[in-house]
């Protein structure tokens, strides 16, 4: 096929904003074969492969779009999956802009190859088609155990079962996933997806926990000394939220992202029927306090239970950390950025509900330590904003009961879990990555520590 030489990227085919604010259905709705034929024309199969470096598992991308141009779908899907265990996953979540698109020729002079919106055309097409359940390999009569069942845990269970290990993920809440399942909403990433990947990890031989606290129900040292794995993988994300200690924030009403996105996501709290019922909505005003994707996220939810919302951030537009794709998505469903303001109190009602919430304007000062300028308050500048649910998303941190409950465990500052270069704690034969180690950050960021620390234990074990 000869190469297509337009300059703009085929754009994403996705509902009427109009029509999405008001359901939980996916927003984007995927490439047609004819698209994903004339976007893939445009890859020019590069000899150096830079968009190849900008992936954090390394996917062969020239490789899996040439195969597009053959229309051998599948195996571009088996190009895909020899690194990345998630594709549809990715393909729906990642910021490809901020990686492997980033880094693409063609964007030099226009767009960059639709990188993501292919792997999900892949992915998908190979959903729909492939009914052949994983081949389950031959054990090697090892055990490891895998904490949380994220997109960190998930990807180590999965290399490793591909390698004949008996590996048990433990779960804390009642469904495998993690945040695939309690923090994405289904308008960004069905959940029936999620548990597809994880049926095949299952299909490899992989049992699944739920219901598992670990450092409640029992420690690692117990997984170690009493159940006989011989390593542990730690992959417990990072869901502690953090809040602004400001007045008012023991109010009704008031909810941390985390809180508000897995009442809606994981129990399905949007439902009359739900047994885990979040506050009614409708006819509500909500503030949500942050601008990444987590806030997008608590922001667009909250429209689809019919209230009016503001994204309240103490920076620009051009400062938001969000997804441009997530920003403008909200902007078109109607939501409204409240930006250069930051909350000072959360007034309320005499039964304890919230009022109001009083910001204050700031404005833009020199750059502090992030490279990013420093806001500041405009002295007499407070104003109320009145609302009746504060939606806080400031960012999470590592839950700190592993840590409590691990004997010689070294955290830093922050609570996140210390590790060496490949992955390996303080404590001997036990790993860790993802978000229980940098705190809040990227699925595909996840999915290579989960890689890493798959190789690091495999190699371990391999070397006693």
């Amino acid at each position: 096929m000869a190469v297509n030489m337009r300059l703009d990227k085929n754009p994403m085919p996705s509902q009427e904003p109009d029509v999405r604010n008001q359901n939980f259905l996916e927003v984007a709705l995927g490439y047609t074969e004819e698209q994903a034929l004339d976007e893939a024309a445009r890859c020019l199969n590069c000899k150096l492969k830079p968009c190849v470096n900008g992936c954090p598992v390394n996917v062969k991308i020239p490789e899996f779009i040439k195969k597009i141009t053959e229309r051998d779908y599948e195996g571009a899907y088996q190009v895909i999956h020899e690194t990345s265990s998630l594709p549809a996953v990715c393909g729906r979540v990642c910021p490809q802009e901020s990686q492997c698109e980033m880094h693409c020729v063609r964007g030099k002079k226009g767009d960059p190859v639709g990188i993501g919106r292919l792997e999900r055309f892949v992915a998908d097409w190979h959903n729909a088609h492939c009914t052949e359940a994983p081949v389950k390999p031959e054990s090697n009569g090892k055990k490891v155990a895998v904490v949380g069942s994220g997109p960190a845990g998930l990807t180590c269970a999965g290399d490793l079962a591909k390698k004949g290990y008996e590996v048990t993920v433990f779960e804390a809440l009642h469904l495998a996933g993690g945040v695939l399942v309690y923090g994405i909403p289904e308008f960004r990433l069905p959940k029936a997806i999620v548990q597809k990947e994880v049926d095949g990890l299952k299909a490899m031989g992989v049992k699944v926990e739920t219901n598992m606290v670990i450092g409640r129900v029992c420690s690692i040292d117990e997984l170690m000394e009493e159940y006989g794995f011989e390593a542990v993988f730690i992959g417990s994300g990072a869901g502690l939220p953090m809040f602004m200690n400001i007045p008012g924030e023991n109010l009704k009403g008031v909810y941390s992202a985390n809180e508000f996105l897995t009442r809606i996501n994981l129990m399905k709290a949007y439902r009359e029927d739900s047994d885990t019922p979040i506050m009614n909505l409708k006819g509500k005003k909500v503030a949500v306090v942050g601008g990444g994707n987590v806030a997008m996220d608590a922001a667009r939810c909250s429209k689809r239970l019919g209230a009016d919302v503001y994204v309240v951030y103490r920076r620009g537009m051009e400062e938001l950390p969000a997804r441009h794709e997530e920003v403008e998505h909200a902007i078109e469903e109607g939501i409204i950025f409240k930006t250069l303001n930051n909350p000072i109190k959360i007034n309320g009602t005499d039964d304890g509900c919230v009022a109001s919430m009083t910001c204050i304007e700031m404005e833009l000062g020199e750059p502090d330590a992030s490279g990013r300028r420093r806001p500041m308050e405009k002295a007499g500048s407070e104003f109320d904003l009145a609302v009746d649910c504060v939606i806080m998303s400031l960012g999470t941190s590592p839950n700190p009961l592993i840590k409590s409950t691990t004997a010689g465990l070294e955290v830093n500052r922050k609570g996140g879990i210390v590790v060496n270069e490949d992955g390996l704690t303080s404590r001997a034969a036990v790993y860790a990555g993802g978000d229980a180690v940098t705190g809040a950050a990227t699925v595909i960021l996840a999915m290579g520590a989960g890689k890493l620390g798959a190789k690091s234990i495999d190699e371990y074990l391999q070397s006693k």
